[in-house]
Parts: structure tokens; C-alpha cells; sequence
């Protein structure tokens, strides 16, 4: 027998005497993530000034480089190298040529001519053919018994820097906005601070990795905006680039990232310093490519019924790391970064808050606001793959 009575259907246009089923669970699709701030983590401290200041040192170089296009055609007991950098070098210096076998001994400094005097195949070593802009390795100084005291050599320490940006929010509700029942909040204020917030941590990541200082007047002023320079514009030395000599030939395959470009880089960086690269950040195109590494020796089983495709962790000889992916990193580029010489700070008294501002109206208002810079050490410990194939 059919339903003749009310229905919810039969309640007239717009269904005015159903109160609306609207879920309080309000779904933000936009992405806020922050996957290289959540690894560096909190910093240790503040900075205290605008512009944030750290001291770097380095040990005496143990290596020099022939700056030398012709030598003679029959290696000689005693003969005068050309080097680049003459102070490197001390008479009683035991010097390895390259990746030959030779020990050179320094006999004789030419400032003269930034000439080095050297005994070739010293030991009854074998004399190497020698090459313009062979490096040259010091393998230590051999001092004579009873000898005066050499004179004193120091490396100079040097002051670097970066500078303070703020990042700040406006927030403005009207009083009639603020006193009534909205779907999925209590308190709209609240909710617009939480908005902006997410809003102004995505940034400072982006700026974290991408952001340049200006070229001039860089402490800012009233009417120049003060900005930090992020980690890419931060790196000046380990900078490779396949397929244009920054990665040895025959290391990869054009310019796309492998295994064979990656391990080259990570070897030059190991090469300049310390430091040990424990995080690679990329997007999702490079992402895709470290996953790739693997995808020739994976095996599964029959009763397998999850097919994995992620690599997490990349481990090789120059070090462990942790691979991030972040929405950021252009998509040509892989950051190589040694998370321990990084630090995210906010000024002393300037991290993300909530200031209220006085009513100029019927309104709520206010600002979110936060100072932040970064602090970068050793740029030499870090590197930065770009150009890849995308």
C-alpha cells in the first residue's frame, strides 16, 4: 500500500522545516605541509639582531695545483714546479701528485716565481707524468731532528651572515561574524588565526629553500622590504650540473638523476670537506627518479599484496641520508644539505603569534606576524644538483 502521508520530500520549496545536515568537519585540500622545517626541527636558540651573524673556520689546506703546461721530457732528481698557491707549500713537505704513486719532497720554496723546488721519486718511488692543474697532496712535513721551531702558519676565521625576514598576516572579523553559530568552528577568529598560520609556515619553508636577499641595502628600510637568503642562493661551491662538466664524464647518463650522478656529487662534497650529507631534498619529479634506483632488483612473492615504491632513506659511502620531499624544490634540483650546520630561527621574541590590534570599527582585528632567518654554516658542506630532466 503506497504512503499517502508527509514526507520529507513534501515539505514545500527548499525544505524549510528540515533543519540542515551540514557536517562540522570543514576539509582543507590546499597544501600547508612543511617537510624540511619538520626535519631541521626547533632551533637551539635565537637570533638577536636583524641581522644574524655565525663564525666559520677552516684548517690549513693539505693539497695545492700545478699551474704548469710543460715539463721536462725526463723526469729530473731536483726540478721547480709551478703551484697556484705557494703559501700551501714548506720546505720538508712530502707531496703525493695526483692519484699516482710518486712522493715528491720539497727541497726549495721560489717566491719569485711561486715556483716549488722539488725531489722527484723520492723513496725510489716512480716518477708520474705530471699535468697542468694536478692537484698536488700534502702527505705531512718531515722535520729535521733538533731543528728550529717553523714559522707560525693560521687560517683566519670569518664572520658570515644572513638577515632577518618578517612574515605577517592581517586578520579581520566583523563583530556580527564573530557572534554568530557558524558550521565546523566556535570561534571564527580562532579559526582565521589558524588559517593564516598554515599560510605563513608554507612560506617560510619556501623562503627557507628559496628565498634571495636583496642586492642592496639588505638591512631593509622603510620603503625596502628585508628578506633572508634561502639555502639554494646560499651555495656557492659544491654546484653540479650533468652534462655541462660539473659531474666528471661518465658519471650518469645525460641529465638525468641516477645513482652515478648522485654518488659523484655526495663524493665531491665528501671530497671538500667534513661534513656529512644526511638529508636530499626534491620534489616530486626527482622524487620519483631516487625511487627508480631500486626498481630493477625489486622481488616479490606470490601471497605479496602490497607493491612498494618509495625509497626513505639513501644510503652510500659518503652517508646515510633521509630523502625529504617537499612542494618547494624546483623540479630540476636536489639538495644534498647536511641538516646540522642548518638552523631555523626566529628572532628573540618574534616567533609565529598572535597580535591583536585596536578596533578602528565593528570588527575583531589583528595580525599574525613572525620574524625568521637562517642559518646556514659551511656552505662548502652542502651541494646542490640542478638541471636535471624533469
Amino acid at each position: 500500500m503506497a504512503f499517502t502521508g508527509k514526507a520529507s520530500y513534501s515539505g514545500g520549496a527548499g525544505l524549510p522545516e528540515l533543519v540542515e545536515d551540514v557536517s562540522d568537519i570543514i576539509g582543507i585540500v590546499s597544501p600547508f605541509e612543511t617537510p624540511l622545517l619538520d626535519h631541521l626541527g626547533d632551533a637551539k636558540r635565537s637570533a638577536l639582531s636583524t641581522v644574524h651573524e655565525w663564525i666559520e673556520d677552516a684548517l690549513l689546506p693539505n693539497k695545492g695545483q700545478i699551474n704548469q703546461s710543460s715539463f721536462s721530457p725526463s723526469p729530473q732528481a731536483a726540478v721547480a714546479i709551478e703551484v697556484d698557491d705557494l703559501s700551501v707549500f714548506k720546505v720538508g713537505d712530502l707531496i703525493r701528485p695526483g692519484g699516482t704513486g710518486e712522493v715528491m719532497l720539497v727541497v726549495g720554496i721560489d717566491e719569485s716565481g711561486s715556483q716549488i723546488v722539488v725531489t722527484r721519486g723520492y723513496g725510489a718511488t716512480t716518477a708520474a707524468t705530471l699535468a697542468d692543474n694536478m692537484e698536488l697532496h700534502i702527505l705531512g712535513n718531515a722535520a729535521l731532528e733538533g731543528d728550529d721551531a717553523p714559522e707560525a702558519r693560521f687560517s683566519n676565521r670569518v664572520r658570515k651572515s644572513n638577515y632577518t625576514q618578517i612574515f605577517t598576516s592581517g586578520i579581520d572579523v566583523s563583530g556580527s561574524l564573530q557572534a554568530s553559530r557558524a558550521y565546523g568552528i566556535s570561534d571564527e577568529v580562532d579559526y582565521q588565526k589558524q588559517e593564516r598560520m598554515r599560510e605563513l609556515l608554507r612560506d617560510l619553508e619556501n623562503c627557507v629553500i628559496n628565498g634571495v636577499a636583496p642586492s642592496a641595502n639588505q638591512q631593509g628600510s622603510g620603503t625596502v622590504r628585508r628578506s633572508m637568503n634561502g639555502i639554494i642562493h646560499s651555495m656557492s661551491t659544491n654546484l653540479f650540473e650533468p652534462g655541462v662538466g660539473a659531474i666528471p664524464d661518465g658519471e650518469g647518463d645525460g641529465d638525468e638523476l641516477d645513482e652515478a650522478v648522485l654518488n659523484a656529487a655526495l663524493k665531491q662534497i665528501w671530497d671538500q670537506s667534513s661534513g656529512g650529507v644526511d638529508t636530499i631534498v626534491v620534489g616530486g619529479a626527482q622524487k620519483r627518479k631516487i625511487n627508480a634506483f631500486a626498481s630493477g632488483s625489486r622481488a616479490y612473492l606470490p601471497d605479496d599484496q602490497t607493491y612498494s615504491d618509495m625509497i626513505s632513506v639513501y644510503e652510500s659511502d659518503f652517508g646515510v641520508c633521509r630523502v625529504i620531499l617537499s612542494r618547494w624544490v624546483p623540479t630540476d634540483t636536489v639538495m644534498l644539505l647536511d641538516s646540522s650546520r642548518i638552523s631555523v630561527m626566529p628572532m628573540q621574541g618574534r616567533s609565529f603569534h598572535y597580535k591583536p590590534l585596536a578596533a578602528t570599527g565593528d570588527s575583531v582585528s589583528g595580525q599574525v606576524i613572525g620574524e625568521y632567518t637562517m642559518e646556514f654554516k659551511n656552505e662548502n658542506a652542502h651541494g646542490l644538483i640542478s638541471g636535471l630532466a624533469v
